[in-house]
């Protein structure tokens, strides 16, 4: 059993991506804080995550469906939740093109479903905190893709004062479950913090996302999709740096804000997979180039033309800073999937 003396935080969806860096980050950075990861393991989900956390007395696993109240309740009683870190959700902006309705059912109502709880649990009526539970705080992961697409003017950036214009059923989704947030802080009183972030990349990544897809397909000598020309832009952030940006907006973000994470890492596609073909040329060299395997294939419908976020607000109020810049970056998570494909001990 967990040590009584910790606060005992629930993660959701910490088998996936985002989730499984967070975890060993956060559990062995604080000794003071037990972790609950309740997580569905669909198709994006992965045990294998997190092996390292677990026999760690900290940590515990539930596998289960956010949208499933009696089970949240279940959690909050028996373990008397006195956190939340939200990261689940469905994700992949394809996936959400074929099949709304899923994205509608994880990241609006089993955000409702949490958020709800959250509030029975912690508080007595509106803006009066249950005496034990003063501190208590519901952390929303979001997205950057909640603002729309930008020009391609650089000076054009992200700001927390963005309007929300989601173009995607994911985005959408997403933008959805963030009003729910704002809307149980205004109301209720219930102390939330959202944090908007833009594309991740590094270890641990599901493989149906482009770096891993570029890095995969090259490595297995099949052609490498590009969408459209290559030309749309994403501000690309290492996972381990947002993880410590969560950290910190979780301790120590204003009540009711949102912050944006971002890295000032501004690349096309075509930059992208230029770049990591360039490095496994050099790590890994064939006969030809890897660039010869690029394919541009038919554009994702609606797909939008440039994110980048501005976060001068996490910078300046927290102090926050990102330690990898890409060309770092996409060198550790190279060899993270070089070691995965056992090309590389």
């Amino acid at each position: 059993m967990f040590n009584n003396n910790n606060k005992t935080i629930l993660v959701t969806g910490c088998a996936g991506f985002i989730g499984s860096n967070f975890v060993p980050y956060f559990l062995e950075k604080y000794q003071n804080y037990n972790l609950v990861n309740l997580d569905l393991l669909t198709y994006a989900g992965d045990l294998e995550n997190l092996k390292e956390c677990e026999n760690n007395p900290k940590y515990k696993f539930i596998k289960g469906d956010i949208c499933n109240r009696e089970l949240i309740e279940f959690i909050f009683t028996e373990y008397d939740i006195q956190g939340i870190i939200h990261f689940a959700a469905e994700s992949h902006v394809d996936n959400s093109i074929k099949n709304p309705g899923v994205f509608v059912q994880t990241n609006v109502n089993g955000t409702y479903t949490l958020v709800d709880v959250a509030k029975r649990y912690w508080i007595d009526k509106p803006f009066v905190y249950k005496e034990k539970y003063q501190n208590c705080r519901f952390h929303h992961i979001s997205t950057d893709e909640v603002y729309g697409t930008l020009s391609e003017d650089p000076n054009d950036l992200f700001t927390e004062n963005t309007p929300y214009s989601p173009n995607s059923p994911y985005s959408a989704s997403k933008a959805s479950s963030d009003m729910i947030i704002r809307a149980y802080h205004e109301t209720f009183g219930l102390n939330t913090v959202i944090t908007n972030c833009s594309n991740n990349y590094g270890p641990k990544q599901h493989d149906e996302k482009l770096i891993p897809t570029i890095i995969r397909n090259a490595l297995k000598g099949n052609p490498i999709p590009i969408y459209g020309d290559g030309k749309n832009i994403r501000d690309w952030l290492y996972v381990l740096d947002h993880c410590k940006g969560i950290d910190l907006v979780y301790h120590n973000g204003k009540t009711g804000e949102t912050y944006n994470i971002g890295g000032r890492n501004e690349r096309t596609n075509l930059q992208i997979v230029n770049r990591i073909c360039e490095i496994l040329d050099k790590e890994i060299p064939k006969d030809k180039s890897y660039k010869e395997l690029i394919r541009f294939v038919e554009d994702r419908a609606g797909h939008d033309r440039r994110y980048a976020i501005d976060a001068s607000k996490l910078e300046n109020e927290l102090g926050w800073k990102a330690d990898e810049n890409f060309d770092t970056g996409i060198v550790k998570t190279i060899e993270w999937y070089l070691n995965k494909y056992g090309i590389k001990q």
